[in-house]
């Protein structure tokens, strides 16, 4: 179940997004709610929430400063709520990591696709946290979850989910943007943006994930040199490899294999 936590100091927004849909519905608990800041940083210490939509612009303490403090406590996503007027201010955010902004007035649509989208995120969080807490015992190593994204039915565009089912099928093979823009007709700009937009991963970061991901399932098999795996997932360098495979989870591949 993924708590939220809600901060906004008007009382008719702030109802309406508590009550606007069926949080249980979606796999979702609304665990606290709080009118400024200074309420919403005590909620944030207290339940250590996945996911805080906040304000900007509230007493006491502002959205922007309650985030920067609340960060240093717990790790969680991030969702802003701004209007038209308030945008620009709260660009300021933009080095907090915000997974997105929900401009008001928003309809329940809007909303709920959001949520579906910030939910892939943070499903792959707790695996990964998992993973680091038990890696010996890790089965199911998924640090990425290109699956999701490709069956959501209105959360990912079809070029996104070509360009990710594209990773899937070519991991192992030399893979750049350009290509794979140039395979479904759009330009390698619009499709970085838009992947970016709907996966919260650069195309580059999405395809790394997933290699670093396959490559553990043959560490795990135990029948290949770790060597011959970083060419195996599409890797032409094994020290980029392990460079990339220890970015992602905290080990070297050999540390890896040495815990199985």
């Amino acid at each position: 179940m993924i708590k939220i936590v809600i901060v906004e100091d008007e009382n008719l927004i702030r109802k309406g997004l508590v009550h606007s849909i069926y949080w249980l519905s979606m796999d979702c608990v609304i665990a606290a709610e709080a009118s400024d800041g200074v309420e919403g940083l005590k909620a944030i210490e207290e339940v250590k929430p996945d996911l805080v939509i906040t304000d900007i612009k509230m007493p006491l303490m502002d959205g922007i400063e309650m985030l920067q403090k609340a960060t240093d406590l717990w790790d969680f996503e991030k969702v802003i709520l701004t209007s038209y007027g308030e945008f620009e201010y709260a660009k300021k955010a933009i080095d907090l990591d915000v997974f997105d902004y929900l401009l008001k007035p928003y309809d329940e649509e809007q909303l709920k696709n959001l949520i579906e989208r910030v939910k892939v995120k943070i499903k792959e969080k707790h695996i990964f946290k998992q993973l680091l807490t038990s890696v010996k015992d890790s089965s199911d190593f998924n640090i990425i979850q290109p699956e999701g994204y490709i069956k959501a039915e209105k959360d990912t565009s079809k070029p996104v989910k070509a360009a990710i089912q594209y990773i899937i099928d070519n991991y192992a093979d030399k893979i750049k943007i350009e290509d794979v823009a140039n395979q479904l007709a759009v330009s390698p700009s619009y499709l970085s943006r838009k992947f970016k937009e709907e996966t919260n991963h650069t195309f580059h970061d999405f395809l790394n994930k997933y290699r670093v991901q396959k490559s553990v399932e043959l560490l795990k098999q135990g029948d290949y040199k770790v060597y011959e795996i970083s060419y195996m997932v599409g890797f032409n360098d094994y020290k980029h490899y392990s460079t990339v495979f220890k970015k992602y989870t905290k080990l070297s591949p050999m540390e890896f294999a040495g815990k199985r």
